[in-house]
């Protein structure tokens, strides 16, 4: 009797023996936080899952979590629009993971991502959160050894997150055998049905069985996730969460230069800003070279990445960044797509995008899940159209640069000081 006490007295501490992560008392935006209220015990997880999400950090589910993971969870498709940074891989993976079979030794669901990055930090999060549960994760990208990729799969694989260009050519060899994969997530829609991979998800999709469920995620509509969606979702459940299209947290700025005076007025910049980390973005592979060695001469510790670069370069530097190890990052777009390092609390457009879509993507590196960031613009005279018109396409406002910009905006502990007077005054 004493046993089954212990045992129940067990069930109801769980929650108390768990390693959390120390609480994140940044301000957040209502991107956010702007939820129904809901709790993560409410959808009928799990405990190993709750487990892991919890040591995770994840406290309660963001707005496009509350909205996606039961609908997915009753095994309807899901169309959803819902900006970058506010929790959308947490969206899928949750009711993925509730829902995979760990005894059954075959490819369940399938996560397609547009770049090696957004799938190595896919991964990453699928794994944490399976953590207490005995569920296989892979991860396969081009730029990595076929033949180890094959043999991972041959050892028992129930979620696989890729590239397309890499699960097509697994799934024609006859190693990914698709025909018992019941979930496909597409993120980054928009991007995975561009020029760049075109007709490659009509060939996976031909692979996959006939009662299937398709999980859509893209932050822009063109009219090729349109066609798509019509051609493939069974009446699917729509979820817009994109009244505007850029982060609430992101102050956007733009200081008018001249060609010769960006390097100057990024190291003026360097000198007055609080980075925590920043990215800073070019228009070309050779401009991202250039100005990374410029910036190192100037004193400053800075990593730069672009797609020439080889794979296992790419991945180290990633992860370096993200650790913390470095504090600037200069980019081409390859990392525009959903790579997420929380520390990033500065952009800086070093050259300005032509694309509405383009800029989006890039100063949603800064703000992420709801904190607070800027972004800035450096303009060129022939810029200045480009700056008026993606203003109007995205309905938002670049305002120009202030002599101070307030901390409160972008700094995390002045955040957090402001938040300790606030709760000290109620």
């Amino acid at each position: 009797m004493k046993n089954s006490i212990d045992g129940n007295m067990d069930d109801a501490n769980w929650k108390a023996k768990l390693k959390l992560p120390p609480p994140d008392h940044r301000v957040k935006t209502s991107d956010v936080t702007l939820t129904k209220g809901n709790e993560f015990e409410e959808y009928c997880l799990k405990r190993e899952l709750l487990m892991g999400i919890f040591e995770k950090g994840w406290e309660k589910p963001s707005p496009i979590q509350e909205a996606s993971i039961p609908i997915a969870l009753s095994g309807k498709d899901i169309l959803a629009r819902a900006k970058n940074g506010t929790g959308k891989t947490g969206a899928y993976s949750i009711p993925i993971l509730e829902q995979i079979d760990p005894e059954r030794d075959y490819i369940q669901a399938l996560i397609i991502v547009p770049t090696r990055e957004l799938a190595l930090q896919t991964s990453q999060i699928c794994i944490e959160l399976a953590k207490h549960l005995n569920v296989k994760v892979m991860v396969t990208t081009g730029g990595t050894n076929l033949k180890d990729d094959i043999l991972r799969i041959y050892q028992r694989v129930q979620i696989i997150i890729a590239t397309p260009g890499r699960i097509l050519d697994l799934v024609d060899k006859g190693v990914a055998k698709m025909d018992q994969c019941k979930i496909l997530v597409l993120d980054e829609a928009d991007k995975l049905l561009s020029q760049d991979f075109k007709g490659m998800l009509d060939m996976i999709i031909q692979k996959l069985p006939k009662e299937r469920q398709i999980l859509l995620y893209s932050a822009t509509f063109p009219l090729t996730v349109k066609m798509f969606m019509d051609k493939y979702l069974k009446n699917p459940y729509e979820i817009n969460l994109m009244e505007e299209l850029t982060l609430k947290g992101v102050t956007q700025y733009y200081a008018f230069v001249q060609e010769k005076q960006k390097v100057h007025c990024l190291n003026t910049l360097f000198s007055k800003l609080q980075i925590t980390q920043s990215i800073i973005f070019c228009n070309s592979t050779q401009r991202v070279e250039l100005l990374a060695k410029k910036i190192t001469e100037l004193g400053y510790c800075c990593y730069y990445i672009h797609a020439k670069m080889a794979q296992p370069h790419r991945n180290r530097v990633f992860h370096d960044f993200r650790a913390g190890l470095c504090r600037n990052l200069v980019c081409s777009d390859l990392f525009t797509r959903g790579i997420d390092v929380q520390a990033v609390n500065v952009v800086i457009n070093f050259d300005f995008p032509k694309m509405a879509e383009t800029y989006l993507h890039r100063i949603g590196r800064s703000g992420r899940f709801g904190h607070l960031g800027i972004a800035i613009n450096l303009i060129t005279y022939d810029d200045r159209f480009a700056l008026h018109r993606i203003e109007q396409e995205l309905g938002t406002e670049i305002k120009p640069i202030p002599k101070v910009i307030d901390p409160a905006l972008y700094v995390p502990s002045v955040q957090e000081n402001h938040n300790e007077e606030i709760n000290e005054n109620k």
